[in-house]
């Protein structure tokens, strides 16, 4: 309860429960107003709070699993927040302008970003030296132009599990495209927003700097704890796997000692100590015995 309250304080200080006019909102998003205070609307910070604990607790589990959650906010003030939370969990991100067909035309898109890399890979190239300056110079401009649109998606090499929103109603288009794939939606929403029309509505001032950084960096937070706990198992598995195989070669080692030690009994156990002495080709042979019966009258037996 003392971690809700300290949250909803630093909630309360960024400004994050500051909703638009009463004129401007949508009636969709009455179930998370508290009040209204001088023709604007006040976001119920209760509601925010367990909305918010829930999305992180979704993105955690996904980051856990290995899957890709890419961070959209084309808004002035949101550019640079969003962009440095998605690199400090290594996530993709699109800051600049969402491309018509980012999700729905994946695989052209893949083309321009290998374009880019290609570009990027001639210019540090030692061929590079063959080209006029003007080639160069042109080379460098489409390489800054495509990266600035394509760069947070560059290591993207399939469609992200999850997105995740500053704006809903200004990244329209990417919120469509996500919905048409069947891709889990998060994001925030003001008071002129539609929360049904995402999976995870956090309700939000998604204009001031200072709620959008508050509410980016909670969920950035969950997402490193989902990254931690995965390497965390992937090297208790490696450990593991080690030891298995210790104990397997150790076996395999004893086995093949047992089966040695049996080959040299059985070819010691069947002769007796004092066969050893013995002809190999067969026992001691007796003399035949005399018959006397056989001996001639007159000789020195007869007499």
């Amino acid at each position: 309860m003392e971690a809700n309250t300290s949250l909803q304080q630093q909630l309360l200080e960024a400004g994050v429960h500051f909703g638009h006019l009463k004129k401007k909102w949508n009636p969709k998003m009455l179930p998370y107003i508290f009040a209204e205070k001088k023709g604007i609307h006040i976001i119920d910070l209760n509601k925010t709070v367990d909305h918010l604990q829930d999305a992180a607790a979704a993105m955690k589990q996904i980051a856990k699993s290995g899957k890709k959650i890419m961070f959209v906010a084309t808004k002035k003030q949101a550019k640079e927040i969003v962009s440095e939370c998605a690199k400090r969990v290594n996530m993709p991100y699109a800051t600049e302008r969402w491309l018509g067909g980012m999700l729905t035309n994946f695989n052209t898109v893949r083309k321009s970003v290998k374009k880019m890399q290609g570009i990027d890979k001639l210019l540090n190239d030692t061929s590079a030296e063959s080209l006029t300056k003007k080639e160069k110079l042109t080379l460098s401009r489409d390489k800054e132009k495509m990266e600035k649109v394509l760069g947070g998606i560059a290591q993207m090499s399939r469609l992200p599990h999850a997105l995740y929103l500053v704006d809903i109603s200004v990244e329209h288009i990417a919120l469509a495209e996500a919905k048409r794939l069947g891709i889990t939606v998060f994001g925030m929403v003001d008071t002129n927003s539609d929360p049904n029309k995402v999976d995870f509505p956090i309700p939000a001032n998604d204009d001031a700097t200072k709620s959008i950084a508050i509410i980016t960096n909670y969920i950035t937070a969950a997402i490193a704890e989902g990254l931690a706990e995965r390497q965390a198992n992937k090297d208790e598995e490696d450990v593991a796997d080690d030891a298995g195989n210790d104990n397997e070669a150790q076996a395999r080692r004893l086995e093949q000692e047992a089966q040695a030690e049996g080959g040299r009994g059985r070819r010691g156990a069947g002769r007796t100590p004092a066969d050893a002495n013995a002809p190999a080709g067969g026992g001691v042979k007796r003399r035949a015995p005399i018959n006397t019966n056989n001996r001639r009258p007159g000789g020195p037996g007869g007499r």
